[in-house]
């Protein structure tokens, strides 16, 4: 049955890291859905201009932008040019990040370990940087961090993972308690494992490292879910539609877990 849809959102412009594909992009045109205009920032720009020829065709408008998010410089234009373009900021989502390799830390080069925490964690800060600069000037804002419950619970063997995912926790509670004054919310989102191309990646991965096949990769995760299966990207969406809208309007410095039920 299709879902009816109030527009929680209507004439907030929104900032979405990664907004090309995956979270980003079923966030991306969950907003647009609820009447948000969009500006989307990620290094491929394809999956950008597919995902925003989408949301202009919800009669939203679309800024696709073409940036490294662990770089200072273009996290900077992307923020000044998207308000330029959209006329102001209202919701940022930090949703950048990479997995990462699979494997133990005695075995874990360097530049893995900071190419993972520059692009998750570093990335993050740098776009509330750079957004907050606005928020605080306009008095409102909202600021949504998707980390993962590993950043909780931790995940064998994938330590720059883990350790980016804990670090945007903190930075999510340390930015609610700093921003509030301004009307300002800072709320994080943990998603378990989420269905797509970038989950069945790591599942190859991890099954090449434990000897199994990916499909028994698969079912063991989805067997440490309550409800037996993996979480889909348009239900992570949807949380991501409710931290945005007035309906939370109370809540900040939480984090909301979206995982089928992970112990």
């Amino acid at each position: 049955m299709e879902r009816s849809l109030t527009i929680k959102l209507k004439g907030r412009v929104a900032l979405v890291t990664g907004g090309g594909k995956g979270l980003g992009r079923a966030i991306s045109l969950a907003f647009a859905r609820e009447g948000a205009d969009v500006a989307m920032a990620a290094r491929t720009k394809s999956p950008l201009e597919e995902t925003a020829k989408e949301i202009r065709e919800m009669g939203r408008r679309a800024y696709p932008f073409v940036a490294d998010i662990s770089d200072e410089d273009q996290v900077n234009e992307f923020v000044s040019s998207a308000v330029s373009y959209l006329g102001r900021i209202d919701i940022l989502v930090n949703n950048t990040g990479i997995a990462g390799p699979t494997v133990p830390v005695v075995n874990l080069a360097m530049e893995d370990w900071d190419r993972v925490l520059a692009v998750n964690l570093t990335g993050a800060y740098l776009c509330a940087k750079a957004a907050l600069k606005h928020m605080i000037k306009n008095k409102s804002g909202n600021i949504l961090n998707i980390s993962s419950t590993a950043g909780i619970k931790g995940l064998w063997r994938r330590a720059p993972y883990v350790v980016s995912k804990s670090g945007i926790l903190g930075l999510t509670k340390t930015l609610a308690l700093e921003v509030g004054v301004h009307g300002i919310r800072v709320n994080a989102i943990c998603p378990g494992p989420v269905e797509g191309e970038r989950m069945d990646r790591v599942f190859r991965e991890r099954a090449k490292a434990m000897g199994i096949s990916p499909d028994m990769a698969r079912k063991r995760a989805m067997d440490e879910a309550a409800l037996r299966r993996l979480v889909s990207p348009e239900e992570v969406a949807r949380t991501a539609v409710f931290l945005a809208s007035s309906d939370s309007e109370g809540i900040t410095g939480q984090v909301i877990r979206v995982d089928a039920g992970l112990d």
